[in-house]
């Protein structure tokens, strides 16, 4: 499973978004779930968000949905946010030392 999420924060919550973000990159290290590659990157506007998510499982609910950060981080998002996240399943065409295989 591939997917790329994007949206935009509000100006004032985009600190924020970003400090729960990396909460759950801090539960993430420590409970080490397996079998998850997990980015996000803010770009240069600093309200935009997008993450990219794999897992070498079918079932992502199952790796990011028992990190308790990860709910803490989704429990306000909408009112966070501009522009609500928008998921799609996405094809790795290439990879250079990033993405893996």
């Amino acid at each position: 499973m591939k997917s790329l999420v994007r949206y935009k924060t509000k100006p004032e919550s985009a600190d924020e978004n970003q400090r729960l973000v990396e909460k759950v990159y801090e539960e993430l290290t420590a409970r080490d779930p397996g079998g998850v590659h997990y980015a996000t990157l803010r770009l240069e506007d600093g309200v935009t968000f997008m993450h990219l998510f794999t897992t070498d499982s079918d079932d992502a609910a199952n790796t990011l949905g028992g990190i308790a950060a990860f709910a803490e981080f989704l429990r306000d998002l909408p009112q966070r946010c501009v522009e609500l996240p928008v998921a799609q399943p996405v094809v790795v065409v290439g990879s250079y030392r990033m993405l893996g295989s």
